[in-house]
């Protein structure tokens, strides 16, 4: 169960949050940095990027150990979980884990005063969007059938619900 945990991680988030951000970073040229190199601002974002990266990271592992615990599987789409998972952070909204995703790379771009990653946080955004609308919640809904409809129904895809869903 840990290999199958560790591949589906390795080769999703791992190219999305190392691979492709240090991919764009490569010969960066002066003006994508955004922040003063030595300014206040530039460690005040590195900072702010650092906490918003070790948040998105902690909401992330939380919705891979739920996965793993609750659903029997992973967040890997040839590999995903057995039953449905609405617990936790699922709670309040439908996407927590990409919502942790999009932390760690919205970090990165703070941190860097990335303009390139910046652009590549709005990228995954739209592809995660249109993967989510087109395959994912069809899937779901296939596989979950009212259960999921009413989950749906009652939890927002990317904006948190304020208070968390009962199951009502």
């Amino acid at each position: 169960m840990i290999l199958r945990h560790l591949i589906s991680i390795l080769i999703l988030p791992f190219t999305m949050v190392i691979l492709v951000p240090r991919w764009l970073l490569r010969e960066v040229p002066a003006t994508d940095a955004i922040w003063a190199s030595g300014s206040a601002g530039e460690w005040i974002a590195r900072v702010a990027g650092a906490v918003v990266f070790v948040a998105g990271f902690s909401l992330f592992a939380w919705c891979v150990s739920l996965f793993a615990r609750e659903g029997k599987g992973t967040l890997a789409p040839w590999d995903p979980t057995k039953r449905m998972v609405a617990v936790g952070p699922y709670r309040y909204v439908r996407n927590p884990m990409i919502s942790g995703v999009l932390a760690m790379i919205t970090g990165e771009a703070l941190f860097h005063g990335s303009l390139r990653l910046a652009g590549w946080v709005a990228t995954f955004f739209m592809i995660n969007c249109i993967y989510f609308i087109a395959l994912e919640e069809p899937g779901l809904e296939r596989r979950f059938g009212d259960d999921y409809r009413r989950y749906k129904a009652a939890v927002p895809r990317w904006i948190p619900r304020l208070k968390p869903w009962k199951g009502d």
